[in-house]
């Protein structure tokens, strides 16, 4: 239980941390613009438009991995093999946003969707 809560912690980061690519894409350009950031950050390209991107799908993979270990730990699917997926999906998301900054499009689909599958896997793993 305590591997699929520190997980949860570390998702739970990953969106702010993956902030820190979008900032420094903006300081790069300039100086931020605390009035309309949503704006500013709409007008990056390259690097900075990636980062965005990522930051985005950041809460997007929380909400389904989150979901998925807290039906987890509600139903006490606390196994090995949904400790293992949850430790498989923080290395995928780590990676994910490193090929996504690096424009690796193919290969970060691909590891998209092995984040998306490990989380799936410990839903799957919770039905009695």
């Amino acid at each position: 239980m305590t591997t699929l809560l520190i997980c949860l912690f570390i998702a739970a980061l990953l969106p702010y941390l993956s902030k820190l690519a979008v900032v420094y894409a903006i300081k790069k350009e300039g100086r931020y613009d605390n009035h309309h950031p949503r704006q500013q950050q709409a007008g990056l390209t390259g690097l900075g438009a990636r980062a965005v991107a990522a930051h985005q799908n950041s809460f997007e993979a929380l909400l389904v991995f989150s979901t998925a270990v807290l039906a987890a730990l509600a139903t006490q699917h606390t196994a090995t093999v949904n400790q293992y997926l949850a430790i498989a999906f923080i290395v995928a998301r780590l990676a994910y946003h490193a090929i996504y900054l690096l424009n690796w499009s193919t290969l970060r689909s691909t590891i998209w969707f092995v984040g998306w599958l490990c989380s799936i896997s410990i839903l799957w793993n919770c039905i009695p």
